[in-house]
């Protein structure tokens, strides 16, 4: 059975170095309980709305509808040579409209997902009300928004902390190693640009996911309400369900500089570097670098301990110009 995800008290000091530590999902509790939209969302629906209304320029956004026998499960098709919804660019102002409308339909309604709205760009006047003081203004939020959707297990290369700003929402969470036992599917044909999970939570009994239990006996869960966050580290797969007639939530996307502001390269593309230059080798030489990356990049110990340090190169520490090297090698 799922465990309920730790949770983190906001009285932490250095509280961002204390949700990162250890590199394990966190929720806070109220993190931004007095986020305008927040109280207008704990008022009703037609309050939350309102105050979005208020601030939208007109610029367009993305917006998936899926149709009603999808149950807001975004997805593929049957055939699975494209996915199960529509793409449209709308302005939010259309997206609530048509999200109220759905909401006055009797019987199963379409699936409406607002998809990742850079609020700088779409919600501008929201930004200086709504902000987390313990990121840097670089840290850009961005706005999601639906009535009951359900997005499948997927993950992304950087950290993640995401606040329910309106409905509920429930996450579970799987650890990366996790990834044999959740039946991905392609890396590089998702509907939602990450790779998804193809099992459905409840198809325990699916005899074409025989090990999705076992997934499941290490998945983690939590449901939020609006105020609340969640810290999902980088490779955790997260499974997310909207529960409400109307759901928000506005996420925060960052990855650590190392030095001098250069951030670190998010590993997806190092991934797919990795597929095409050793996948297709005969086992041996697999082996043979898998070795070479296990001593170089993943084992704790210093790969580079005996060489004199003004010769250790792209080994040693990161620096403005080890960092210039190492693109260049890698040819960036």
């Amino acid at each position: 059975m799922p465990t309920a995800i730790g949770e983190l008290p906001l009285d932490s000091t250095n509280l961002l170095q204390q949700i990162v530590e250890g590199g394990r999902p966190r929720v806070l509790r109220g993190l931004c309980r007095d986020w305008p939209i927040v109280k207008l969302a704990r008022q009703s629906d037609t309050a939350f709305a309102q105050g979005l209304l208020a601030h939208d320029n007109g610029t367009p956004v993305d917006a998936l509808l899926m149709p009603p026998e999808a149950q807001g499960l975004v997805g593929y098709n049957t055939a699975m040579d494209g996915f199960n919804y529509k793409h449209f660019r709308v302005t939010v102002t259309q997206v609530l409209q048509r999200l109220a409308a759905y909401s006055r339909q009797d019987g199963d309604t379409p699936g409406l997902a607002m998809q990742s709205a850079l609020i700088a760009t779409s919600l501008p006047g929201l930004i200086e009300a709504h902000s987390i003081p313990f990121f840097d203004p670089s840290v850009q939020p961005r706005l999601w928004m639906g009535n009951r959707v359900t997005t499948p297990a997927h993950f992304d290369s950087s950290h993640n902390l995401a606040v329910v700003a309106c409905g509920r929402r429930r996450f579970t969470l799987f650890p990366p190693e996790q990834v044999r036992n959740l039946y991905v599917g392609p890396l590089d044909f998702a509907p939602t640009a990450a790779a998804i999970s193809l099992a459905p939570l409840d198809a325990v009994d699916d005899p074409r996911y025989p090990r999705l239990k076992d997934a499941l006996a290490h998945a983690q869960v939590a449901e939020l309400e609006p105020g609340d966050a969640i810290y999902i580290p980088p490779v955790w797969w997260h499974h997310v369900e909207s529960l409400e007639r109307l759901n928000a939530l506005v996420n925060y996307w960052w990855r650590p500089a190392i030095v001098a502001g250069h951030a670190v390269e998010p590993g997806l593309d190092a991934l797919m570097h990795c597929i095409l230059a050793y996948r297709s080798l005969p086992r041996a030489e697999r082996d043979a670098w898998k070795t070479l990356l296990d001593h170089y990049v993943f084992a704790d110990e210093d790969a580079a301990s005996h060489i004199p340090a003004e010769r250790r190169g792209v080994l040693g520490p990161p620096t403005v110009e080890t960092l210039a090297r190492l693109r260049q090698l890698a040819g960036k």
